[in-house]
Order: structure tokens, then sequence, then C-alpha cells
């Protein structure tokens, strides 16, 4: 499991036009599920991803946390990130989960960070999305499993 962290101010996702879910301050997460992956992967990566310590405190440290800041979260399935680009200039999306695989995953993951008190967007799992973003300071960070 492969994360894509961003720090935001604001963010929203779109299917055809239409804002299906929007945040204010707190993280855009691009998530990727691998074959393999398990639903333990989730919680440990939710757990991991509401604690981690990428919001300033009032010295200007990376020292709070998405629970700190009561912010919220706008996840977002994305298989592209378990591309594998190791040969030639065609990614490979094989060790990417298959879609009745990931989207229980997916789904499992974002229980597990609400369970962490955070509020939770989800884009439309295999849907062509339009993600807007402003990412803040820029913060991004990747996380894997």
């Amino acid at each position: 499991m492969r994360a894509v962290v961003q720090r935001v101010r604001e963010a929203s996702v779109s299917v055809a036009g239409e804002v299906v879910a929007a945040c204010g301050p707190g993280l855009v997460v691009l998530l990727g599920i691998a074959v393999g992956d398990e639903q333990e992967d989730g919680n440990r990566l939710a757990r991991k991803v509401a604690r981690l310590r990428v919001f300033e405190n009032a010295d200007g440290r990376f020292d709070l946390s998405l629970r700190d800041v009561a912010g919220a979260a706008l996840v977002v399935s994305q298989f592209t990130l378990i591309a594998d680009t190791s040969r030639g200039n065609r990614p490979s999306f094989t060790d990417a989960a298959p879609p009745e695989v990931a989207e229980p995953l997916y789904e499992r993951f974002c229980e597990a960070l609400e369970s962490e008190g955070v509020a939770v967007g989800r884009g439309i799992f295999g849907a062509r999305m339009d993600v807007s973003l402003v990412n803040e300071g820029p913060v991004t960070i990747v996380l894997e499993m």
C-alpha cells in the first residue's frame, strides 16, 4: 500500500464536472493498493496518516498531526501509484490490486481513518476524477506499508 499525502488548505474531487467531495485544511491522500495488501496494512497506514506530524506548531516546526489540528482528509484511490517503470517507457500496473480486491481495502482505509477521529471525504472508486487542491507549504510525503 502506498500513499502520497499532501498538506492542503483546501481540496476537492469532481466526477463529470460535479464535486463529489471536498475538504478545508487537512490532507489529500492519494492511495494505491498493491497485490498482497491486506486490511491490517490499511489500518496501520490510517493510524500513520492521522498521526503524521506535518502541521506547524507556534514555533513553525512540524509537530502537529491531522488529529491535533482537527483537519480533514480527502482520500482518492489511485492505482497508478503502484506503477512499475523499471522497464521501458510504458508503466506496468500488474502489481496493482484488481478492483474487486482494492475497493474493499480502500473503503476499509477510509473507515480506519474515520475511527481515528478524522473527517474523511472520498473520491469515487474507479471513476475518472479531477482533483483540485492548494498544497500548503508545499508539503508532500510518500508513505508505504
